[in-house]
């Protein structure tokens, strides 16, 4: 059974830091892409980074650049988004999802899903 699990959502002041963690499990996802997504009330659901798990290849949303990093610990089959300089727009529940594609930038090419976590940023 596939899972990813998010940790590390929760309440931060503008400004401040965050690292998301996403456990995979369940499958080999050696030739996938692992994204982060997030979607903030009354909004869809966004692409935010996401990293080829063979190559470490990374993409990132342009609202993101230079504040958040996507990583991946192959021993551990874990992802991580380190989010840095927050913004109170950057509140959301942030999902990690995996996908066959490459380059995958679209909700709907990712076939896994975790329950999400909630990232909420104070003014």
């Amino acid at each position: 059974q596939v899972q990813l699990v998010e940790s590390g959502g929760g309440l931060v002041q503008a400004g401040g830091s965050l690292r998301l963690s996403c456990a995979a499990s369940g499958r080999t996802f050696s030739s996938y892409t692992m994204g982060w997504f997030r979607q903030a009330p009354g909004k869809e659901r966004e692409f935010v980074a996401a990293i080829r798990w063979d190559t470490g290849t990374t993409y990132d949303a342009d609202s993101v650049k230079g504040r958040f990093t996507i990583s991946r610990d192959n021993a551990k089959n874990t992802v991580y988004l380190q989010m840095n300089s927050l913004k109170p727009e950057d509140t959301a529940v942030y999902y990690c999802a995996a996908s066959r594609y490459i380059r995958a930038r679209v909700s709907s090419l990712y076939e896994y899903w975790g329950q999400g976590t909630q990232v909420t940023v104070s003014s």
